[in-house]
């Protein structure tokens, strides 16, 4: 009998990576109360509100992203008249700076800069709108360069113009490698690529965008279910903002990132290899079951490849559709795909 193992060496295996993209939508009407918001969930902290696509508390509800909002200790909103929430806002900047920006060489906390040089100085975002999205929607990162978010700027929530679209365009060959959470590109207003419309980041791995809180009036506050005004940092609570965010959110869209890593394995069934089979049942008294003539080659049918490691473990199955024969007259290369 011959031997039904064979030894893989490197030249018969090679490693690829593909990378998979889904389109994501996600429109004004689920974000702002499809629901009655009964898919929005918000928490005793009030630090920040969770939103769903179907109401939170169904068995099938998934969790699409966080919403919550911030300002640095010495941001001009800081310490001003009819402050809410102060200490929490300032703590959740600190807390999304730290992860996603870091620290400088004194061990401050890195303030988000708006064209993303922290070294060269320049403008920073030190009052910011922070939205998280989840693992569910993003996979392993969003794609460069198709990101974008739609908001109504305009004081009611109910008047349709207004519309101000944020994207991060020409990040697909212009983006920043400084963070410590990945990559990140700079949303622009409208989508036009200049140093005046900057008005964010969006961190690809991460999975967050964070946008300056100016593009609403810092002055006016939202009532108590974010309905009306165009809104405020400083006088409305984390979840009045978050409501107001919400009622004014009119599109975000994006694609998403799966990276499939795969080894490839091929299996070589040279002229000499396998063409007998291990099973006893290839042979009836000491004859080559499958052989009808004396003089006929020997053959067998392939129908499983088993990859095993150095020590003779069974690691991985791969079928066959069907069975493939084998012999002395032809040779056989088996391509064997294992994705993780």
């Amino acid at each position: 009998m011959a031997s039904s193992f064979k030894t893989l060496t490197p030249n018969d295996r090679t490693a690829t990576k593909t990378l998979l993209h889904e389109a994501i939508p996600l429109t004004g009407t689920l974000v702002s109360g499809t629901y009655a918001d009964e898919n929005i969930k918000t928490y005793s902290h009030g630090m920040f509100t969770s939103v769903y696509d179907y109401p939170y508390l169904s068995s099938s509800a998934n969790h699409i992203f966080d919403v919550t909002a911030g300002y640095s200790a010495d941001s001009e909103l800081s310490g001003t008249a009819d402050v809410t929430q102060q200490e929490k806002k300032i703590n959740i900047y600190n807390q999304m700076a730290q992860v996603l920006v870091g620290f400088d060489s004194t061990g401050s906390v890195n303030k988000f800069d708006e064209d993303g040089n922290l070294a060269a100085g320049g403008a920073e975002l030190d009052s910011c709108i922070f939205i998280n999205f989840s693992r569910l929607l993003t996979k392993d990162e969003i794609q460069k360069q198709t990101f974008s978010i739609s908001l109504k700027t305009a004081g009611s929530y109910t008047t349709p113009t207004d519309v101000v679209s944020f994207s991060d365009a020409g990040a697909a060959t212009d983006y920043k490698i400084n963070s410590p959470a990945g990559e990140y590109g700079i949303l622009y207003k409208n989508g036009t690529a200049t140093a005046d419309n900057r008005r964010g980041l969006i961190f690809y791995q991460a999975g967050v965008a964070v946008l300056t809180s100016s593009i609403f009036d810092k002055d006016a506050v939202f009532d108590a279910d974010g309905r009306t005004c165009t809104g405020s940092l400083t006088g409305s609570t984390l979840n009045t903002f978050a409501a107001g965010l919400r009622r004014r959110w009119h599109d975000c869209s994006f694609n998403n990132t799966t990276e499939l890593n795969s080894t490839i394995y091929f299996c070589r069934a040279l002229n000499g290899d396998f063409n007998y089979s291990a099973n006893p049942t290839y042979l009836t008294q000491s004859q080559v079951f499958v052989k009808e003539q004396q003089e006929d080659l020997p053959a067998s049918y392939f129908t499983t490849v088993g990859l095993y490691s150095s020590d003779n473990e069974l690691l991985a199955v791969a079928k066959l559709s069907e069975p493939i024969k084998k012999t002395p007259a032809n040779e056989v290369t088996l391509r064997v795909r294992l994705d993780y």
